[in-house]
């Protein structure tokens, strides 16, 4: 017994020394120091974090670096953990002297947030876990995040760290560089984000643009939902980027075929067709005879009588027949015509009229060549 206590008298409080693990009990671990008294490593001296037994960390024949803990009598109590924290605060301390980003492991899943290894017990509250809200967080225990320590209080042994704040600097980083790439006319692949009144928002990689309610679509659209809703994805053309402020304006309608695109293979030369009158001015009417496309009446080709304004004839909403004069795809123009149609009718009832004559002629003179024969 006093051959043990003069072999560690040397050993102090606060050594450093270097041991081989011997034994491995399930709430401790012996290890050889070099001395007759194999040295004391308890579990909860093993690691910063909490284990559930002490061959979870070490197995026998491992080399520590060991802390004295503590001298009593013959035992002397040795710490891996102080060892682990020294070491991870100086590597602490720097990684957020420097705002470095690093990679860390979700041990434990715990009220407010996870506990994550960093050489010693770090804490990522909930709020900092990610840029969106989780609900729940079991699926994150063992999964490997990237941090940035956000608070370091060693004389409190605090250690915040985000997984958030690693987000959104890369969020940051691909908005701007996404910014600097756009340019007017490109055609890209969105998310629909937001419905307003006045438009949609729409996700083009880690950056909102907005497609106004005048751009949704060829024909009017009272409301964007109309013609999409959030999480469709749509292709739009860039209208324009304001890199200072941010703000990207986009066009779903410049991606779609516009209501003129194969019209002259629709609609021909001297075919006749229905529309609606839409507007009325000076020189004519616009008939709508497709959705989005609006052929004119010419003053001169409403109505076989002189007229001064399309209104003695015309109103809008009027339902319509018309001849298609000529067809311009390319100059998005149609010329139409009411006179021509009633022309033909006219000349039709003519003609139906000359047969109902002609056959009413020779009906009377049969008629009356009877007559004059009974006289003979």
């Amino acid at each position: 017994m006093s051959e043990a206590k003069n072999e560690v008298s040397n050993v102090n409080v606060g050594d450093t020394l270097t041991g081989t693990v011997v034994k491995v009990d399930e709430k401790q671990v012996l290890v050889d120091i070099g001395y007759k008294a194999e040295g004391i490593l308890p579990i909860g001296e093993l690691s910063n974090l909490h284990i559930e037994k002490a061959s979870d960390v070490v197995t026998e024949g491992d080399t520590l670096t060991l802390k004295v803990k503590k001298i009593d009598e013959e035992d002397v109590i040795l710490s891996k953990k102080a060892i682990d924290a020294d070491k991870a605060w100086e590597d602490l301390q720097q990684k957020y002297e420097n705002n470095e980003v690093f990679e860390t492991e979700v041990k434990e899943i715990v009220n407010g947030g996870l506990v994550v290894d960093v050489g010693l017990r770090g804490f990522i509250p909930a709020s900092l876990v990610e840029t969106h809200y989780v609900e729940d967080f079991s699926d994150y225990k063992d999964k490997t995040l990237t941090v940035k320590i956000v608070d370091l209080v060693r004389e409190q042994n605090r250690v915040i760290l985000s997984h958030r704040a690693v987000e959104e600097a890369e969020l940051e980083e691909k908005k701007k560089s996404l910014l600097q790439s756009l340019e007017s006319g490109q055609v890209i692949e969105g998310t629909v984000q937001r419905l307003t009144n006045f438009g949609v928002f729409v996700d083009i990689g880690g950056v909102d643009g907005l497609v106004h309610i005048s751009q949704l679509a060829h024909e009017h659209v009272d409301h964007a939902s109309e013609v999409v809703k959030e999480g469709d994805k749509i292709k739009v053309e860039v209208l324009s980027v304001d890199r200072d402020s941010e703000r990207i304006s986009l066009s779903r309608k410049k991606v779609l075929p516009g209501p003129w695109s194969g019209i002259e293979e629709r609609i021909s030369r001297g075919a006749i067709v229905e529309g609606v009158v839409k507007r009325l001015v000076n020189f004519g009417a616009f008939v709508e005879i497709e959705s989005g496309v609006e052929g004119l009446v010419h003053i001169s080709q409403i109505a076989t009588r002189h007229i001064g304004t399309p209104q003695e004839v015309l109103e809008v909403g009027q339902n319509v027949k018309v001849k298609v004069l000529d067809v311009n795809e390319k100059e998005e123009r149609i010329s139409l015509s009411i006179r021509e149609l009633e022309q033909e009718q006219e000349a039709k009832e003519y003609k139906q009229y000359e047969k109902d004559e002609d056959q009413s002629g020779f009906q009377l003179g049969d008629f009356i060549g009877d007559k004059l024969n009974k006289y003979k």
